[in-house]
């Protein structure tokens, strides 16, 4: 009866909702429960909603609390000491009994609203019990005043709170695995089944602005979330009034799915015409303002864009008119400042009370979440570009991988100067903060190597995501007290060299988190994480993303990588199919995507880059790494800028030149830099050039490198 009169209570107070308990009858008798800890109440929860009698597996200093005796009592208790390693053997008895036990594997609840450490042992005790793993998430406990994250996260009295069960599953190590190694394999297991447990069971299915929607509803309408050079932070309700308005003029000088191209720098008046479009069923068309007007024009012929939406002030300061006016000869231009001067105060008072009922009048399902959210044009850094179209729940879905990986925060503050026709500026930079409440500052150029650490120190920025070129720079502009309020500064786009890793650890202690990814996998595929890091690698896969290795011949360790995953683009826009979107497919299969990357994935999950398969060189039947090249030139000459390419060979089919920014550079200095290094391994020539051609995002423009190394213009 007190179990009834309790589940009957937090039903009406916290309108608790359980998902899947047929995978509770599925998990059959020997069941460990394993559950996230996200507040006091999760025991109570659990011991309420599940059905039998379930045994708790509680650290033993915590169950002789007076408060928690009381609710203790509505289930059995096996106290354990998760440090003895005699508690350990006694659960494992203990589950032999063919009872269903619950555990909680970080063994503490969490201050940060994220998964914390997983204890390895909790993995043994299911690999020696042969029990049944069973993942049950709680989420909207961690709202409550029994959580633990004062001050962090906005509490409140009565959040929903859903208990999501997902299937069993089990941890079977190999046999011949013992001691220190097999707990180690067993832990790892566990973290990866609780780390997928978090990302499956978080709202990824549902459009970008319905996730805003939902995170104003956790952290409340006047957080401020947006701020940029103009320095009028903005909360989520002034964004999304804003957006209103602006998608609503935009609706009536476009049509229903039309893709409309966006020629705008970072700022908050561009991230409102990018969810003011998404409202209102419009794509946005990310244009690339960097690469000319010709490749710009080229772009919006492929994704047969129309109309394009920018800004006379950005055009002005940016020296853009050439560009914009060769634009303007295809695609009608609308000036946002021209849109400005049609908002009357009906729209905004319209507007007003759309922003505070939108809870009630948006439906989102009216809008799939497999739908057309932006398109991205590729770099073209190893060819012609193509437009990337991600939908909603390829960009949620990436970011609630990361957000199962790694903790944000409301109280963290993002600089993001990456530009938002980068799908790492895009979703990462923009997208991720704007839906965990985090403030983000829109810098519109990451090229002011002085200003940008200035920038940080100002703002109290907490995280920074950048390229290997970028963060460099800023290390050698930087005041060493320019980062003291730094959380994370995540490295992606190009390959992390270890001379920047160490001025970063050196001068600000900050251990630089490298990640990889590509546009078409919205754009996150592995990152290295505060739990899970070691250097030299670019990460773990993110949850839920499958991975095959293609042999490619000359390759002894490793393959080329193809990946699947919810955050794998809905497909291309080619120059040759306007219009069309074609589906990405592998040989592997349809929804599979080839990265082209050569790759080794360790025992461990962790991937090292070896190189692209397009960046490799064959020399009189050799398999030459150009990537391998260019890193013999940074260790040799630390402080230069150097590309590799390769070019046809009479003799041995290819030849590998180098061109660097080191003046007096030789092949003889590089070797003496590289004992042990094959000859084969080195150039066979050296260019010495004032610089080396770069892309807005800092990564390296290899066809223009190609051209300056044969002579081309």
């Amino acid at each position: 009866m007190l179990k009834q009169f309790l589940r009957r209570l937090l039903i009406l107070l916290y309108r608790v909702e359980v998902i899947g308990l047929d995978n509770y009858t599925k998990a059959g008798k020997r069941v460990l429960i394993v559950a996230n800890h996200t507040s006091f109440l999760d025991p109570l929860l659990l011991g309420v909603f599940l059905p039998d009698d379930i045994t708790f597996a509680i650290n033993t200093h915590i169950s002789q609390r007076w408060w928690l005796k009381p609710f203790l009592g509505l289930s059995r208790v096996f106290p354990m000491d998760p440090t003895h390693p005699l508690s350990l053997k006694d659960l494992i008895h203990h589950l032999e009994e063919d009872i269903k036990t619950v555990i909680f594997p970080e063994g503490r609840i969490t201050v940060t609203g994220s998964l914390m450490k997983i204890y390895d042992g909790t993995g043994m005790v299911a690999d020696k019990s042969q029990a049944a793993v069973l993942p049950i998430r709680i989420a909207g406990a961690q709202y409550t005043h029994f959580s633990k994250l004062h001050n962090i996260v906005r509490l409140r009295l009565f959040p929903k709170i859903t208990i999501s069960i997902l299937p069993p599953t089990t941890i079977c190590a190999p046999e011949t695995l013992r001691g220190k190694a097999r707990r180690a394999y067993c832990g790892n297991l566990l973290a990866k089944i609780m780390t997928e447990m978090m990302f499956v069971s978080s709202p990824y299915r549902q459009t970008i602005f319905a996730s805003v929607l939902e995170s104003r509803k956790i952290h409340g309408g006047k957080h401020k979330i947006v701020e940029d050079l103009e320095r009028m932070p903005l909360s989520y309700n002034d964004l999304i009034t804003r957006s209103l308005i602006i998608g609503q003029l935009l609706k009536s000088q476009t049509s229903d799915g039309e893709n409309v191209g966006v020629f705008l720098p970072n700022s908050t008046k561009t991230l409102m015409t990018i969810l003011g479009l998404q409202i209102y069923g419009r794509v946005p068309a990310m244009l690339n303002y960097s690469t000319g007007s010709a490749a710009m024009a080229a772009a919006c012929q492929t994704a047969l864009v129309k109309t394009i939406v920018t800004s006379r002030r950005f055009i002005d300061l940016g020296e853009l008119s050439e560009e914009a006016g060769q634009l303007g000869k295809q695609c009608q231009l609308i000036y946002l400042e021209d849109v400005a001067k049609n908002i009357s105060a009906l729209d905004k008072f319209s507007a007003l009370v759309k922003c505070l009922t939108a809870d009630f009048w948006y439906d989102p399902k009216r809008q799939s979440p497999d739908s057309p959210a932006v398109i991205l044009f590729t770099s073209g850094s190893e060819g012609a570009p193509k437009g990337v179209v991600l939908s909603h729940a390829n960009i949620i879905g990436n970011l609630k991988q990361l957000e199962a990986c790694i903790s944000f925060n409301a109280r963290d503050i993002v600089l993001n100067f990456l530009p938002m026709f980068h799908s790492f500026g895009f979703t990462v930079g923009t997208m991720l903060p704007i839906i965990n409440g985090m403030k983000t500052f829109f810098y519109p150029s990451p090229l002011h190597y002085t200003v940008i650490p200035e920038m940080a120190y100002e703002i109290h920025a907490t995280i920074m995501f950048g390229t290997n070129t970028f963060l460099a720079a800023y290390a050698k502009k930087a005041h060493a007290y320019d980062l003291f309020n730094m959380r994370y500064v995540v490295a992606g786009a190009e390959k992390l060299q270890e001379s920047t890793r160490q001025i970063w650890a050196d001068k600000f202690g900050i251990r630089i988190l490298e990640g990889y990814g590509a546009t078409e996998t919205s754009p996150i595929t592995s990152v290295n994480t505060p739990l899970y890091y070691k250097a030299g690698t670019v990460g773990r896969f993110m949850p839920c993303m499958e991975h095959q290795l293609e042999p490619v011949p000359g390759i002894e360790e490793g393959g080329k990588l193809h990946v699947s995953g919810p955050n794998i683009m809905l497909g291309y826009l080619l120059a040759d199919k306007p219009g069309v979107v074609v589906p990405p497919e592998s040989i592997y299969g349809k929804g599979w995507y080839d990265t082209g990357d050569i790759v080794h994935v360790d025992d461990e999950g962790f991937i090292s880059i070896r190189g692209r398969s397009k960046r490799f060189a064959k020399v009189g039947g050799e398999m030459v790494s150009l990537t391998a090249v260019e890193q013999l030139a940074t260790t040799a000459w630390p402080d230069a800028h150097h590309a590799a390419i390769s070019l046809p060979d009479p003799k041995k089919g290819e030849q590998v030149i180098l061109l660097t920014t080191q003046k007096q550079a030789t092949i003889a200095d590089l070797a003496a830099a590289s004992p042990g290094v094959a000859a084969i391994s080195l150039p066979k020539k050296i260019l010495v050039v004032p610089e080396i051609p770069v892309m807005a995002t800092g990564k390296t423009n290899y066809p223009a490198v190609t051209a300056l190394a044969s002579g081309k213009p």
